[in-house]
């Protein structure tokens, strides 16, 4: 977009906004805000109010220090989010700001990336945390044993760490997990009986709701804070008969099982290794065996330049993530002798669960420095959980459940 596409305006300065090389920085940034508008405040007390030539999300950011442009001129959008943990800066709305730069996605990738240094820097790091056997045990405890009283303040109260699906009006984020948990046991279709294996069974809600319904499930984790907190709840349900949990890659199972689920477990595994997650899902199928996948993707438009530049996420949150494409699933699938057979599609219902995420998440902000937990690792999170809400909001991010199924 030229410059002379939007409009521009400046109060409260007495020098204009071409001025130095910051500010020029500033003027480039602002020119690839080709939809929505942006009111952003210099930490001199100057104010900027940019509007696009397309309607879009209306963003909010105030600058307390210098510094946070110089993060964001030199480290792209890894620099404005290190600008916001360290508190560089806010916003009254962080969700719609973090939204406004995913709409203009297209035209920002230039100037999010970061210099050339940086952007090495980044494949290198990512490269470095791959999911070898010693490095998923390493990259998972890195989120989930973060410890089970950080999650559990703000998940519902059977600790699902997924999607639930739609919110009905009034309905609680405990009733939407539940209906979730239904849809994939319904998806499944395991018989009393039937033995079913889950590839990253989390804290045990799913693997208590099939065994409920008569299946007998193994469950697979490389976490200790989550293998420790599910088989405490089997014991508590009286389904320690009827569920095998395991601290065990799944790379290692090598059982038959009559059906196999997977909720946003695939998003770990990393790229490198998706042909091996699929094909095991293959191989541990019996013939005429089903599985059932939750699974995050990334706009088919956005794959390429993500696998190119690592954001936030990977370099903060999930080290050695990566999301695949619906194409990608697709495909990934039919190479492994699987058939897709059915998938549906809620990105809607994840904003609307991550909004209630943060929630409870501020709400419990008060507490976490009890836990180890200090304002800028609760700003991370806080960044994260908005940053995630405004992809699924925008689009740019989608989640579903996909069956698949092996040739009898």
């Amino acid at each position: 977009m030229s410059s002379s596409a939007s409009l521009t305006r400046e109060t409260g300065a007495s020098y204009p906004l071409r001025g130095g090389p910051i500010m020029r920085g500033v003027r480039r940034w602002l020119a690839q805000l080709d939809k929505g508008s942006l009111s952003l405040v210099l930490p001199d007390g100057r104010e900027i109010h940019h509007h696009g030539t397309q309607p879009g999300p209306h963003g909010q950011l105030s600058l307390h220090t210098w510094r946070g442009l110089r993060r964001l001129l030199w480290r792209g959008d890894l620099g404005f989010a290190e600008g916001y943990i360290a508190g560089d800066w806010t916003s009254t709305d962080l969700v719609r700001l973090i939204a406004l730069g995913a709409v203009n996605l297209s035209g920002l990738d230039s100037v999010m990336d970061g210099g050339l240094p940086v952007r090495v820097l980044r494949r290198m790091v990512h490269a470095l945390r791959s999911n070898s056997m010693r490095g998923s045990k390493r990259n998972i405890a890195f989120h989930y044993d973060l410890g089970n009283d950080f999650y559990r303040p703000w998940l519902d109260q059977s600790m699902t760490y997924s999607s639930a699906l739609a919110f009905a009006n009034g309905q609680t984020l405990e009733a939407a997990q539940a209906h979730k948990l239904d849809r994939i046991a319904q998806l499944v279709g395991a018989a009393p009986g039937a033995k079913v294996l889950e590839i990253g069974c989390g804290w045990g809600a799913l693997a208590a709701h099939l065994a409920r319904g008569g299946a007998h499930v193994t469950g697979l984790t490389l976490s200790q804070e989550q293998l420790a907190f599910a088989q405490e709840r089997m014991a508590h349900a009286g389904l320690t008969g009827q569920v095998d949990l395991q601290l065990r890659d799944y790379r290692e199972e090598a059982g038959t099982y009559d059906a196999i689920v997977s909720i946003e477990m695939l998003e770990a595994v990393g790229e490198a290794w998706w042909p091996t997650y699929f094909r095991q899902i293959h191989d541990r199928l019996a013939p005429g065996g089903r599985a059932v996948l939750q699974v995050i993707t990334i706009a088919e438009d956005r794959f390429a330049h993500y696998r190119q530049a690592p954001d936030f996420i990977q370099h903060y949150v999930f080290p050695g993530g990566m999301l695949p494409t619906r194409s990608i699933m697709a495909s990934q699938a039919r190479g492994a002798g699987l058939a897709l057979t059915h998938e549906e599609q809620f990105a809607p219902a994840y904003a609307a669960t991550l909004a209630e995420w943060r929630r409870r998440f501020d709400a419990a902000r008060d507490g976490m420095a009890a836990h180890g937990f200090d304002d800028q690792f609760c700003r991370m999170w806080t960044y994260y959980l908005c940053y995630c809400e405004a992809g699924f909001a925008t689009g740019q991010i989608d989640v579903g459940l996909y069956v698949l199924e092996k040739p009898a």
